[in-house]
């Protein structure tokens, strides 16, 4: 596994493309999509908190859906993930998608096979259009082998700071690891288009995956070159005053030692 001093090494100068990136964004008008999909435990989370960390939070939006409401269930599969789509110069990261019909809720039955099978119909034209109108779309795929899954699944287990991640989903995910490869190849031969390919990137090791993830991310946007701003910053021309309170003091530091 990568060594953390390593990878944030490697990471530094990534980050640096990718607040480049989204000044190019900005400036141009350009609206750039990405979504992260794969295996409860993959290493979605981390991943998307790698490409937005140095990000604008206004400019760069994460969406990560519930489950549908009674009125999202009557409308068009589509409908509220098209609510969620950028306007010019914003970047959305999609933690899992429009591909949950055709991963999870195929898996556990949530939506039958002809809904399945209509959503693997629809989705190519779906982002036909989204591209054909201009939009950067880029799927990945985060793989993660069982023994692996394992692992993570019990950490979250054992460490209260992340024992929220762990849901009967995710449990029951354990004896069906098999079906979700059948789901996924099934969602690759029918989705994985020119206009919209799928990437997949091995994230057993999360950190080599992470990197590897935003290098292709990088590679794959065309020249980004925007020379940020000039900024006039003059001296102060005085000596930096201290805060003074009237009405309110802040409360007391908190000890250390």
């Amino acid at each position: 596994m990568m060594k953390k001093d390593d990878y944030q090494s490697a990471l530094n100068p990534m980050q640096q493309e990718l607040v480049g990136m989204a000044r190019w964004a900005r400036t141009t008008g350009q609206r750039i999509v990405v979504l992260f999909e794969g295996r409860d435990t993959a290493g979605k989370g981390g991943a998307i908190k790698t490409v937005r960390d140095r990000l604008n939070p206004r400019q760069c939006r994460i969406v990560a859906l519930a489950k549908p409401t009674e009125a999202e269930r009557s409308q068009w599969y589509f409908q509220r993930y098209v609510h969620h789509l950028p306007c010019a110069g914003e970047i959305v990261l999609f933690d899992r998608s429009w591909y949950n019909r055709a991963g999870v809720e195929k898996v556990m039955s949530y939506a039958d096979d002809r809904e399945v099978a209509q959503f693997l119909r629809q989705a190519p034209t779906f982002e036909k259009m989204l591209v054909d109108d201009g939009i950067l779309l880029f799927k990945y795929w985060l793989a993660t082998d069982q023994e692996k899954q394992e692992e993570r699944l019990r950490e979250r287990l054992e460490d209260p700071l992340k024992r929220w991640k762990l849901s009967p989903i995710d449990l029951a995910a354990r004896d069906k690891y098999d079906a979700y490869t059948e789901a996924r190849e099934a969602m690759l031969a029918a989705t994985h288009t020119a206009w919209a390919p799928w990437t997949l990137v091995d994230f057993n090791d999360q950190k080599r995956g992470r990197l590897t993830l935003v290098r292709d991310l990088l590679d794959r946007l065309p020249d980004t070159a925007v020379a940020p701003p000039e900024i006039d910053f003059p001296e102060l021309g005085r000596e930096p005053k201290e805060e003074r309170y009237t009405v309110i003091a802040p409360i007391a530091d908190y000890p250390l030692g």
